[in-house]
């Protein structure tokens, strides 16, 4: 008897159209490179187009010894002592504040908040005039003299912690990047904007709505699930059943990722937010040190890829996943329904997505391209780790943001980034089936 797949249509129009044949793996990759390359440069053009929206004051906190200082709490007040706003710091040390218009203002900022050894150099606060249109950058002197000559190694340790923390939010959002990968062949480049749209619709649950941060991530969770489900069903599923090759698919998801973060800008605009939670000092360990927002989002990243990875080993859709990923048409043949296990990936893919764009917007600030931003390394973690592979998209994550993190003990902490595409680049040349890949047998 024939096998109904050997008749549903002419040659290279079978429903495994969409996976990648023998042979074509390193080409696929290279052309993947190059789009991360353009990728790159409209990541750094992008931001500054979108940020003459209105008034902001901006800054950074960092010395030379001890790097970025996070969770500092900076408050900006009119020149009538009346608050505009209070934020604090991210994990690169940048502050932003909107404001309700030009005219003079007063940025301060809590001296208490300063890790140990750090100190200001002058005044806690800086008189500052904002015309029309402009972000004004705030510079606010800070002394490191207090950690000899361990400075270095100090903060080693503190970037790696920080490189541990970055790389978890990294696996948070790719796993599901590289499951979809596995199931479908798909890169999927409009993956970051799954990741964006879950920070923001925490940020109008729990800002515009009042909400608590952690229902409101439940609900973007959930919000996450269904647009990867209305993905999967609107268009990947039909695309599919055309014999839509891979090539074609991966151009679709890239005009599906401009289409969705440019509706994000119209809708959400191009402020930078932060959630209604509470600050919180930064806590010091001896080594290091942690705000309660990055520890929170530490223990919740574990917590759930542990979850993740139980899920795919003891329970029957998770088995049915790794068999889908492994030899989708042996999976079929054998009844699993493979188009059911790939709206459960698509859904999975979208809430973990989701979380860890709340869990980015935690520790940095909500804003309408940070997706976009985080997509090279969430690209450079599942090939470092192998494609397709849920394993290796947490154990390249995990490389990466350490890698990334520590870079900046030579090169400028704003370009650390490419850091990653460095790595992506070496990770190609030298080993393209990543660490946990295996190189695909042709014949």
């Amino acid at each position: 008897m024939t096998h109904p797949s050997a008749t549903a249509g002419p040659p290279g129009r079978s429903r495994s159209a969409i996976r990648p044949g023998p042979g074509t793996a390193h080409r696929v990759m290279l052309r993947l490179l190059l789009v991360l390359v353009a990728a790159t440069g409209l990541a750094v053009l992008v931001p500054g187009i979108a940020s003459a929206e209105g008034e902001q004051v901006i800054g950074t906190l960092q010395t030379s010894r001890s790097g970025p200082i996070e969770g500092v709490e900076v408050t900006v007040t009119t020149a009538a002592g009346d608050e505009v706003d209070s934020v604090a710091s991210d994990e690169d040390g940048r502050w932003a504040v909107e404001l309700p218009g030009p005219g003079d203002y007063v940025v301060t900022i809590d001296d208490g908040d300063l890790p140990e050894g750090v100190e200001l150099a002058g005044a806690d606060n800086r008189a500052v005039t904002v015309a029309e249109g402009r972000r004004e950058p705030v510079i606010i002197g800070l002394e490191d003299g207090s950690r000899g000559g361990g400075g270095g190694t100090v903060r080693a340790v503190q970037l790696l912690v920080d490189g541990i923390r970055f790389g978890l939010l990294i696996a948070m959002a790719a796993v599901g990047l590289s499951l979809i990968f596995g199931t479908t062949g798909l890169t999927n480049f409009a993956h970051g904007e799954l990741v964006t749209i879950g920070a923001i619709v925490a940020w109008y649950v729990n800002v515009s709505g009042g909400v608590p941060l952690i229902p409101a991530t439940i609900i973007a969770m959930i919000a996450g699930a269904g647009i990867g489900a209305l993905n999967e069903l609107a268009l990947w599923r039909p695309l599919r059943r055309r014999g839509t090759g891979l090539i074609a698919a991966l151009v679709v998801s890239i005009g599906l990722s401009l289409l969705l973060r440019y509706l994000i800008q119209i809708v959400y605009g191009g402020r930078s937010s932060p959630y209604q939670v509470a600050t919180g000092r930064a806590v010091d360990y001896g080594a290091f040190t942690l705000t309660n927002r990055a520890l929170v989002s530490i223990v919740v990243s574990v917590v759930v890829l542990v979850l993740v990875a139980l899920m795919l080993q003891r329970t029957k859709i998770g088995k049915a996943m790794r068999a889908v990923s492994d030899n989708r048409d042996l999976a079929a043949s054998s009844g699993i329904d493979v188009n059911r296990v790939i709206l459960v990936v698509w859904m999975m893919g979208g809430a973990l997505a989701a979380l860890g764009g709340v869990l980015l917007g935690l520790s940095d600030q909500v804003q309408w391209d940070m997706g976009f931003r985080l997509l090279l390394l969430m690209f450079a973690g599942v090939t470092l780790g192998g494609l397709g592979t849920a394993y290796g998209a947490l154990v390249g994550s995990l490389i990466v943001g350490v890698f990334v993190q520590m870079s900046t003990l030579v090169i400028p902490n704003d370009v650390k980034y490419v850091g990653g595409l460095l790595l992506l680049i070496v990770i190609l040349v030298i080993r393209p089936q990543g660490i946990l890949g295996s190189r695909a047998r042709i014949g």
